[in-house]
């Protein structure tokens, strides 16, 4: 996939989620662990980080479905480096959300919650 592809789908993601109450803080948060595709703010106050996940099909599974463990570690420590970089948010409650995008266009389905740090 493209870099602007990724973009837009990005995009299309912030968007649904803005439409639902979150915030955008931060968009393509890099460290050296990883990238953090969405930093948003939840109305509770909630720091979520989210993960945007396309696939042109599902016959591999569902964009959420790819996220390994190693995959999550690497989101937790890219998470954990945000949170120093930006000690103001230090302090709120945290959470890891995904967005699938599947299909040609991409149909987005928002997964609150979708793993914790501790998994």
């Amino acid at each position: 996939m493209s870099r602007r592809r990724g973009a837009e789908i990005e995009s299309a993601a912030q968007a649904l989620l803005e439409r639902e109450g979150l915030r955008p803080v931060a968009r393509n948060a890099g460290f050296r662990v990883g990238e953090l595709d969405l930093v948003m703010r939840d109305r509770d106050g909630s720091l979520v980080f989210v993960e945007v996940r396309y696939r042109r099909s599902t016959g591999f599974g569902a964009g959420g479905e790819s996220i390994d463990a190693r995959k999550r570690r690497r989101l937790v420590r890219a998470a954990q480096l945000f949170l120093l970089a930006h000690p103001g948010w230090a302090q709120a409650p945290c959470r890891f959300d995904v967005v699938e995008a599947t299909g040609e266009p991409p149909r987005l389905r928002w997964l609150r919650d979708a793993f914790r740090a501790d998994d």
